[in-house]
């Protein structure tokens, strides 16, 4: 466990078993980066044409990698120099060049793979096992551009957040501001259904979802369908359906950094505006989720509670009761957060 552990362990070794964004490629550049998830620290730099994921902090006498030198084939240690390349083996200290480099100089590393524009992890992968990265609808499609929006870091619980994602009835009351009509809170009947990755959900509104103000309304009456997927723990898609045969995929990646702070990736997949900037599309974006980041940082308890006797439910909870079910079958206990 690490020293500053906020998960319980049980819990802990549950979601360690699974993968999550920890970086945007794009911000590996000139530096190391350091990063937490599930309250390890962690470096990610880049050896060659590899990106290595690492505890961030040398075996020699422990201090963090993520504070030295970015090298060609390498990271370099601030103390005494010394370098780490492809799969975290040390390759040269240079007090002793002459030598050969004893085998506890290496670094435990962690998988990692790039997707959707994204570092993934995974603290405890099952050996063997490929990458369980969750899907992506559309994302390869040659039609549809891909953006990778900044992450957003909150600090609340990942699965309030994610809960967040897939609730469809704080529209009119939280994203006014953006794209929501305060004049239409209802919520159609829906329900779910149990996939092999998780669970699905699609339901039928009057309610767009695209910056207030700008045409994208459809005929008179249209029914934007909203399709989400829900991939546990902490990850979710939304399609939208637009007029005229256009399509908005939305991830929601919430990445535990620790039990009280989540930084949230969203890439996205559209076939339509794919000449207007990304800009447009970060800032957009940054301001829906600073509305519920409002939210989730106050909700009390932190935890998503997992006994359903433990809050009020409505029929529109009905994603979030399938969620909670299955972080609970998943074995996860979730006790407030220290």
């Amino acid at each position: 466990m690490p020293r500053e552990a906020s998960f319980d362990p049980a819990d802990r070794a549950i979601l360690a078993k699974h993968w999550y964004p920890v970086a945007l490629l794009r911000e590996l550049g000139e530096k190391p980066l350091a990063t937490r998830l599930l309250d390890q620290r962690l470096v990610i730099y880049r050896a060659g044409e590899s990106v290595v994921v690492a505890p961030d902090w040398c075996p020699h006498r422990g201090v963090p990698l993520s504070l030295g030198e970015q090298a060609e084939d390498g990271v370099v240690c601030p103390y005494h120099g010394l370098r780490f390349g492809m799969g975290g083996q040390c390759v040269h200290i240079p007090a002793h060049s002459e030598r050969a480099v004893p085998p506890q100089f290496h670094l435990r590393t962690f998988p990692a793979v790039v997707r959707y524009g994204l570092i993934w992890t995974c603290l405890d992968p099952e050996p063997g096992m490929d990458p369980a990265i969750p899907e992506m609808p559309h994302w390869d499609e040659p039609e549809f551009q891909q953006i990778t929006c900044p992450s957003v870091d909150i600090g609340g619980f990942a699965g309030r957040q994610l809960e967040g994602f897939l609730d469809v009835a704080h529209f009119a009351f939280v994203h006014t501001a953006t794209f929501a009509d305060p004049n239409n809170p209802g919520v159609p009947t829906y329900r779910p259904r149990l996939t092999d990755y998780g669970f699905e959900a699609e339901y039928w509104s009057s309610v767009g979802n695209y910056p207030a103000g700008v045409e994208h309304k459809g005929p008179e009456g249209f029914q934007w369908l909203r399709h989400f997927r829900c991939t546990p723990p902490f990850t979710a898609t939304l399609e939208i359906h637009f007029p005229k045969g256009g399509r908005l995929v939305i991830m929601n990646a919430a990445s535990p950094v620790s039990a009280r702070m989540t930084r949230m990736f969203a890439p996205i997949a559209r076939n339509f505006d794919t000449d207007l900037p990304v800009e447009d599309v970060y800032a957009f974006n940054a301001r829906v989720f600073e509305e519920d980041r409002m939210i989730v940082e106050t909700q009390e308890p932190a935890f998503v509670p997992l006994d359903p006797s433990a809050e009020a439910h409505l029929p529109a909870d009905m994603s979030s009761m399938f969620y909670r079910r299955l972080l609970k079958d998943m074995g996860l206990k979730f006790s407030n957060p220290v």
